[in-house]
């Protein structure tokens, strides 16, 4: 039966963050809030939960994963990052941003590109996903909430509820969230690349120093 917390999306209540990961620590799925929008999370060495993951997306194992961290401090054990790309993701974090980076050996070989050996890391700006972070005390392995066939993400707790009763484990609720996930930016060629545009303002990252040879590519 899959439960539900309602929690306060600016001020979360920290017991219920207490819950959240307890509940992944115990290898539960977990529908929860970010900075962008809904996403399915598990913990990183759980294997029959990301199992359970890719299954709701439709997702086979091509498709990255993203290493939602609680700050950067955490980049050096799963992903490797020169001074340069360090200042570039000091630059963009935290906040709507997925940035695809070169994978250490830290990293279970299941969760990276099988070809390129990539991860996907992220920093939220959400009072809610870094409450569950800090409770949790380790990355989270997350994908945005969107089904298979679908454009955008669920958006709302009643929704996931409806349609994903059952199949996940723990609804965070903390309100509506957006429909559009985070821009993704690959770090691995000669210079940074916008694959995905999402809830990340392009625009406004293009302005940034660290970010004068951004390009966009599709």
């Amino acid at each position: 039966m899959t439960q539900r917390l309602e929690i306060h999306p600016a001020n979360p209540q920290r017991r219920l963050l207490v819950r959240a990961a307890e509940a992944l620590r115990r290898g539960e799925l977990v529908a929860m809030p970010t900075d962008a929008c809904y996403v399915l999370a598990c913990r990183l060495g759980d294997r029959e939960a990301v199992e359970r993951l890719r299954a709701i997306r439709g997702l086979d194992e091509r498709h990255l994963l993203t290493l939602m961290c609680r700050d950067l401090s955490e980049r050096s054990t799963y992903a490797r990052v020169d001074n340069s790309q360090y200042r570039f993701l000091k630059e963009w974090t935290p906040g709507p941003y997925t940035f695809v980076l070169d994978a250490t050996r830290e990293v279970p070989r299941r969760l990276w590109h099988p070809s390129r050996k990539t991860i996907g890391l992220r920093v939220p700006d959400s009072p809610v996903a870094q409450g569950v972070l800090e409770e949790h005390g380790e990355p989270l392995l997350c994908s945005s909430l969107i089904l298979p066939g679908e454009d955008d993400p669920l958006h709302e707790a009643d929704e996931i509820l409806e349609r994903l009763s059952g199949r996940v484990d723990l609804v965070v609720d903390a309100g509506g969230q957006g429909f559009e996930p985070t821009t993704v930016v690959d770090l691995t060629g000669d210079e940074p690349a916008v694959v995905r545009i999402g809830r990340g303002d392009i625009g406004a990252a293009i302005a940034r120093p660290a970010a004068s040879s951004l390009r966009v590519r599709f």
